[in-house]
Parts: C-alpha cells; sequence; structure tokens
C-alpha cells in the first residue's frame, strides 16, 4: 500500500469527524431541551460552564427560577442557605446561582446580555459585597475565567453609541478576553468611540455564535457540579414546619458546633485550611491599608443598574457585613466599611434602588458570618426574612432614574463623608 494511502487509513477517519462535529456546530440545530432533574442540577451547581453559558438559565428562568447573583457566599451551601429554605418549605420559587469566587459586576453584567427575555419586568436577587471594590477593580484573571464571548455577541452586534455601552466595551478591552479575538476586539474599538459594527463583523459574530450556542446546549449539562446533594442534605436537617424562632434556635446550635477550633467565630474546616498555624499569625494587621472607598468597582456597578433599569427588573439588593472580629484582628477599618456601604447604598438610592438590605451592622452578631466575610447560618436566615416576602408577594412597579455620573472617574473616587 502506497505511504498516501496508509496515513489516510490513520488520519482520515480523525479528519472526516472533525469535519462532522465542525459542521454540526456550525448548524442551527439546537440539541433540545433540558429536563427538570438537570434544571434542578444546574440551579445550585455554581458551575462556570453554566455561568458562561445560555440556554440552560435561560429554561430554568422560563420555568420560575429565579436569578441570586453574587460571588462566593453562593457556595456557602449550609442547611439555612437560600436554595435548601426554598426546596425544603416549598417556596413558590426556586432560587438560580450565578456567581461564585472572583465574579464581581463587571461578570454579571455580560452574564446578563443573554437573559433579557427571561429578566424583563422580572424579580432578581443581587448581593453586593464590600471586598469587590478595590483600587484595581475587577481582576483580569477572575474576569477571564468566566467570561465567554456567548454573553457577549449579542450585546456587541446591537451597541448602541451611548454611555453605557461604550463603557462597557472600554472595560472589556481592557481586559485580556476582550482582545482574544481580532474581529470581536475591532467591533469592541468601534463600540468603544462610537462607531457602528460593520456588517461583515457582524456576520463573523452571528456564525460564531451559532457554533458556541450548539456547544452551550450540548456539551453544558455534563459539567454540572452535583451540589443538590448537599441542598437534599440540609433540607433533612431543617424542622418540617417553617419556624423563625426554631430555625434560629437550630442556626445558633449548628454554628456554636461548627466554630470551636478558634475565638473568631470562622467554620472550623475554613480554620483549619485556611488559616491555622502560622498562616494566621501572619494576618495580624494585615488589612489597615486596605480601602474599599475608591474603585473603578462603581461604575461597573453601575452598567448592572443601568441593565436593570433597562428591562425594568425588580431588584432585592443585600449588602453583607464583615466579621467584626475578623477585621478587629487584622485590622480593616469599620469606619472605611461604613463608608463604602454608604456609597454604595447612595448610588442605589439616588437612582430609585430603594429595595436594599443593609447587614453591615451585624458583624458582631454570633453564628451570623460563617467565616470572615461570608454569610453563615443566622446571617441567611436573617436574609430569608426579606428575600422570601420580596419574592413571594406583589410588588410595586420601581421608578429608576439612571444618572450618567456614576459611569465617571470623579464617581469612582469620591469618598462620602469625608
Amino acid at each position: 500500500m502506497k505511504t498516501k494511502g496508509k496515513l489516510w487509513l490513520i488520519f482520515g477517519p480523525v479528519i472526516i469527524a472533525a469535519g462532522l462535529l465542525i459542521l454540526l456546530l456550525s448548524l442551527p440545530i439546537g440539541f433540545g431541551h433540558f429536563n427538570s432533574q438537570t434544571e434542578k442540577k444546574a440551579a445550585v451547581s455554581l458551575s462556570p460552564k453554566v455561568f458562561r453559558g445560555r440556554k440552560i438559565k435561560q429554561q430554568a428562568l422560563e420555568n420560575g427560577y429565579v436569578p441570586f447573583f453574587g460571588s462566593s457566599e453562593l457556595s456557602r451551601l449550609d442547611e439555612f442557605h437560600p436554595s435548601v429554605l426554598a426546596a425544603k418549605y416549598h417556596r413558590s420559587y426556586r432560587p438560580f446561582l450565578l456567581g461564585n469566587a472572583g465574579s464581581q459586576s463587571l461578570t454579571h453584567y455580560f452574564t446578563m446580555q443573554n437573559l433579557g427575555t427571561q429578566l424583563k419586568g422580572k424579580k432578581v436577587i443581587f448581593i453586593i459585597s464590600p471586598q469587590w471594590f478595590t483600587k484595581e477593580g475587577q481582576r483580569p484573571d477572575a474576569f477571564g475565567f468566566y467570561y465567554s464571548p456567548l454573553q457577549t455577541i449579542d450585546w456587541i452586534i446591537n451597541a448602541k453609541n451611548d454611555t453605557a455601552d461604550r463603557y462597557a466595551a472600554k472595560r472589556l478591552l481592557e481586559m485580556p478576553s476582550g482582545r482574544s479575538s481580532e474581529i470581536g476586539e475591532a467591533a469592541l474599538e468601534n463600540v468603544e468611540h462610537g462607531k457602528p459594527v460593520s456588517e461583515f463583523q457582524k456576520m463573523f459574530l452571528k456564525f460564531k455564535e451559532t457554533i458556541l450556542l450548539n456547544e452551550d446546549s450540548l456539551f453544558s449539562r455534563f459539567q454540572l457540579n452535583n451540589n443538590l446533594a448537599k441542598v437534599q442534605k440540609g433540607e433533612k436537617s431543617l424542622p418540617a414546619h417553617y419556624s423563625i424562632s426554631k430555625l434560629n434556635h437550630l442556626a445558633v446550635k449548628v454554628g456554636r458546633r461548627e466554630t470551636t477550633n478558634n475565638k473568631l467565630g470562622i467554620k472550623n474546616t475554613f480554620y483549619k485550611t485556611r488559616l491555622s498555624g502560622n498562616r494566621i499569625k501572619d494576618l495580624k494587621d494585615s488589612q489597615t491599608k486596605l480601602d474599599y472607598r475608591r474603585s473603578p468597582e462603581y461604575s461597573d456597578f453601575e452598567l448592572v443598574l443601568n441593565q436593570f433599569a433597562k428591562w425594568h427588573v425588580n431588584v432585592q439588593f443585600i449588602i453583607p457585613p464583615i466579621n467584626a472580629r475578623w477585621a478587629d484582628y487584622t485590622g480593616l477599618s469599620i469606619p472605611m466599611i461604613r463608608q463604602t456601604d454608604q456609597k454604595i447604598e447612595y448610588q442605589l438610592r439616588q437612582q430609585g434602588f430603594n429595595n436594599v438590605l443593609d447587614l453591615s451592622d451585624y458583624g458582631n452578631e454570633k453564628y451570623f458570618m460563617e467565616d470572615t466575610i461570608h454569610l453563615g447560618w443566622r446571617g441567611w436566615l436573617k436574609v430569608d426574612q426579606t428575600v422570601n416576602p420580596f419574592l413571594t408577594n406583589k410588588q410595586p412597579q420601581p421608578n429608576y432614574i439612571i444618572q450618567n455620573r456614576f459611569f465617571s472617574k470623579n464617581w469612582q473616587n469620591t469618598v462620602k463623608n469625608e
């Protein structure tokens, strides 16, 4: 047999399979619907694949799931987590968790871009953490971990010459992710400078979107973390009927049991794996210079508010506290934290976002925090007393008045009550 023939026998099937896969992914096929069990798993999965994807989120939100935007606190799936309480007590809503460590406003803004139909006029929960508002703002590596072109292609194609879109394009171009494709980068530069996206750029982006959509529909169901087992385990430990007093008593009991190896009110497993030994000694007075009052995050956050206002989304915001004993140990300034919270709340209320649960005064409460900065047992119960009625009962239609001044560097560097 000739050499060419032998090579074809070896590599031919691979080439044909690759060609068929490319053809399959480039056709607008869709690959059907997800079943209800897959929806349940995806809603608490916190999987990056789900976060970056589109179809499973759209389907779940159409079926009554409610987005809970946040970051690493969403992964604290204890007995009192919103997902556990909603399942145990057969609430009219089920949380769909969107976020994990490193996800901030810019990530959430682009995540929302393919959920317009599912979010317009609906309710969402948004947990906004003071720790996002660092001097540097969103870390490029964390943004890149969650970023997917699928989330932004429609946005690029339909971008307008307004302050929000120009700012969003500028911020995306400041991330390596925004420059990962030459044609996409050129389209973003057009948007940043108020120019229309060219027809060739639109054609390329739409073709790419078709491939990404098929990949999303085909593969996302196979990459779900099995956090549903944690939710089901948590349900079993709760009282049969909802009772604030009984649940609070249980939260105290669990919190006391889980925080026995340290004096900071931090969960045993977190302390043992992250802080024990010399690590805790090295962190003494380590946060004295941290300042969250000046940050580009304030304008990234404004992108999120701008999108909520465009779609008339009714939002319940939650500002979590910081473990006061931890702040005292590390030298983190509580007055600075209070000014940060005041600035966030000012930005919200000035534009008509009046559903704000500010928990900053609860950092001293026992068993309110699970670790250094994350809500825990009694903290989640406190959140539930606001979230449940907000999602269960009819709410007044919000009246938002977006102010472009919050996109400015002047606002990013403004300190309230200084």
